[in-house]
């Protein structure tokens, strides 16, 4: 079933931040619980995780009010990524199906600038990134598996 749901990210902060989320709003993180970044199966050109980052938060998940969920990760300042407050907030979508990922993700693409083309993802899902022509940063989510 399509959902929206708010992205963040944080600077080795997400586990303290969703346990504090958690203690204002109650209930459990989306199983399989806290991801971390040292589960990420290692991708071709991707250089070694460092020690110290391998328990970063890869992902995590909290069900707040009316079906809204908050979901985040860590930043890896030695992948490149830097945090700027106004950079760590994403408009997350899942939606149902490829058809519909890809058409929307062009509609928000144009004029915008693609930050990760849509593509088969380690988690088994379609994913892509975009910041839309306003400003605004987006990831769709599609766990439809490709035709045969």
């Amino acid at each position: 079933m399509a959902s929206v749901s708010t992205y963040l990210n944080f600077d080795r902060q997400t586990e303290a931040a969703f346990e504090f989320y958690k203690s204002v709003f109650g209930g459990d993180f989306t199983a399989p619980g806290i991801q971390r970044m040292g589960d990420i199966p290692p991708q071709e050109g991707m250089p070694p995780l460092p020690e110290a980052d391998k328990n970063l938060v890869m992902h995590v998940e909290l069900p707040i009010l009316g079906g809204h969920s908050l979901m985040g990760s860590d930043i890896l300042d030695g992948m490149g990524h830097q945090l700027t407050v106004g950079n760590n907030t994403h408009i997350n979508l899942q939606i149902d199906t490829r058809t519909e990922t890809d058409q929307l993700f062009a509609k928000l693409a144009d004029g915008g600038t693609v930050t990760m083309e849509l593509a088969d993802m380690f988690w088994g899902d379609y994913f892509g990134s975009c910041i839309d022509k306003f400003g605004i940063q987006w990831m769709i989510n599609c766990p439809e598996k490709p035709a045969n």
